[in-house]
Parts: C-alpha cells; sequence; structure tokens
C-alpha cells in the first residue's frame, strides 16, 4: 500500500466512525445529509512515478515529485467515500507544459475528470492549443499570477489572445495569484471582462504573516472589489497552508463569510489541493481530505444548506463541467 493510499484508508475510516459529528453549533444532520453527495473537488494535482511513460520537464528530479505517487486512482480512492464524485485536475508543474498526463486521466475517466491545463502564451497559435485541449476535456487554463507576470500580461499579444479564446469558448483562466497581484489581476479583469476567472486558494491570502496584518486586510479588500466583475470565482482550497495552518481551520471562517457575502455562494468553490491536503504539518498538525471538507459542510454556520451545495457542488459543476457527461 503506498503512502497516499494509507492516508486515504485512515481518512476513510474516520469518516466512517465520526459519521454525524458536525462542528460547534451546527447540527449533526447537515453532515449526514444524503444530498451532499456527487460533490466536486475543483483543484487536485496527479502525477505518476512513471517518468518513462510521462516524462518530467527538464527542471524537474523525480526528488522532487513528493509525495513520489499520487496517480488518478489514487485520487479516486482517497475523494470517493467522502462523496466526491467529480475532481477538477489541475496540470501539475512537473510535467511543464505538456498536459499528456492529465489528458491520459481524464480519457481514462471521463465522468469524473475535468483538466485546468498549461499552455506556452508566447508561442504562436496559443488559442488554436486551447480550443484543442477544450475539445479533450479540458475546461480551463492555469496562469501564475505573481506581480510581475501579471503586470506584464497587458503587452503581451498571446496572453491577451489567450484572454479573448477564454471569453469565446467559455474557458476559465486559472490564477496561482499572489496577494500583490490583485491590481494587475483587477486591471486585466477590466480589460476582459467576459472571460471566465477563477482565483484559487483566497489568492493565497494568509499564507504568509497571519491573516489580521494591515497588509493582508487591505489585500482581502481588492479580492472582494473584484467580485464587481461578474465572472470571476474564487476558490476556497488550501485550508493546510493559510492562515493557523491547523484543523478545523476555523480561523479561516471571517474570511470565507466576506468572501460569501461579496462574491455570492454560487461564485465560490471548496478544493483541497491534494496531495498536499493529505500532508502532516510541521508541528504534527493532522490535515486529511475530511477536515478540508467538513469546514465547509459542517462547519461554518453562516451558510445555508443550499450554500453549502453550491460551494461543494455547484460553482465547480458550473465552471468546469458545463456540457460534460
Amino acid at each position: 500500500m503506498t503512502d497516499v493510499s494509507r492516508r486515504a484508508f485512515l481518512a476513510t475510516t474516520a469518516v466512517s466512525l465520526g459519521a454525524g459529528l458536525a462542528g460547534p453549533g451546527v447540527p449533526s444532520a447537515v453532515a449526514a445529509d444524503n444530498d451532499f453527495t456527487d460533490l466536486v473537488d475543483a483543484h487536485v494535482h496527479v502525477w505518476t512515478p512513471d517518468t518513462a511513460a510521462w516524462p518530467i520537464a527538464a527542471e524537474f528530479t523525480k526528488a522532487d515529485m513528493q509525495p513520489a505517487s499520487f496517480t488518478a486512482e489514487e485520487l479516486l480512492a482517497t475523494c470517493r467515500p467522502h462523496g466526491v464524485s467529480r475532481v477538477v485536475l489541475i496540470q501539475m508543474s512537473f510535467y511543464g507544459f505538456d498536459n499528456s498526463y492529465m489528458l491520459d486521466c481524464i480519457h481514462r475517466h471521463p465522468a469524473a475528470f475535468a483538466g485546468v491545463g498549461i499552455v506556452d502564451h508566447d508561442k504562436p497559435g496559443v488559442a488554436a492549443e486551447m480550443r484543442a485541449l477544450n475539445e479533450r476535456g479540458v475546461r480551463g487554463f492555469r496562469l501564475y499570477a505573481n506581480r510581475k507576470n501579471a503586470q506584464a500580461w497587458a503587452d503581451s499579444a498571446g496572453m491577451q489572445a489567450m484572454w479573448e479564446c477564454g471569453a469565446d469558448e467559455n474557458l476559465a483562466m486559472c490564477l496561482l495569484a499572489d496577494p500583490d497581484a490583485l491590481p494587475a489581476i483587477a486591471a486585466q479583469v477590466a480589460r476582459s471582462p467576459k472571460t471566465p476567472v477563477v482565483i484559487d486558494h483566497f489568492a493565497r491570502l494568509g499564507m504568509k504573516g497571519g491573516l489580521e496584518s494591515p497588509e493582508a486586510k487591505a489585500d482581502m479588500e481588492r479580492l472582494l472589489k473584484l467580485a464587481d466583475y461578474a465572472e470571476v470565482n474564487v476558490k476556497l482550497s488550501a485550508f493546510y497552508a493559510l492562515g493557523a495552518k491547523k484543523p478545523p481551520y476555523d480561523d479561516l471562517a471571517p474570511m470565507m463569510r466576506r468572501l460569501r457575502d461579496a462574491y455570492g455562494a454560487k461564485r465560490l468553490m471548496w478544493a483541497t489541493d491534494c496531495p498536499y491536503q493529505l500532508d502532516q504539518g510541521p508541528a504534527g498538525e493532522a490535515h486529511s481530505y475530511e477536515a478540508s471538507l467538513a469546514l465547509v459542510r459542517d462547519r461554518l454556520d453562516f451558510l445555508s444548506r443550499e450554500e453549502r451545495l453550491d460551494i461543494l457542488r455547484n460553482t465547480a459543476r458550473r465552471v468546469f463541467f458545463d456540457g460534460l457527461a
């Protein structure tokens, strides 16, 4: 049994033992509600140790692949016991612009997976490549949105072609954003208001320095302001890496409430960022798949049942699975 499979087994056992247990102030019936099935995890990375069949990019080595394996099958063994039947696969950086392994996973499990690919916007014909990948189950494209990159978008013909194609084909620009890139992101969204946008991991607010600093509060206001653009969505994800970085992650609740108030639940989507959500924290914190899911499903007492279902299922279905079987 691989390390990931072992963790998946333990997490599943914990779910069985803990069925019906909910967070403070939330009826246990919420966790046991039969409607909390067919959920969507909107952000997971997969890779295989078989680098002969699926080579990694030159700048990486097998030692960079930690854990050594998190295949589509290991992912499904992890998520299905929790009522998650669909997953958005995010192209892993190990593979660079070669989306082949992700595409193979989608081909083998078309009912379970949609993809977010990575393409070279400096390469001629980037829009045509996006359309070709769309035909193979890719519904969005990842952009590394640090401040320097995002500020350069306005002067990049290839990047503007990507955003135009996104608007034309309903393909999301999925931004791994740093907080200090939010002004440049806002400028790009203003230039391309019809392009679907998904901001990963709360724009990584609280990854460094917590959530209460003046800088973090100013960044939060910028993220909230992006709600003015109807095509912008936010992932509530990577709880293991944000704020106190400790389950049950209740310190993230005020930020999540403000995002709900600004965007509405129909523009928020939950995701784990597995396999990293399965890692043990540096002080032995018991991060797990169930801990991530439970925060939204059980613990946020300001959410209605319908809002929980939007965040856990319906928003990601609309953005990434519209038109798929």
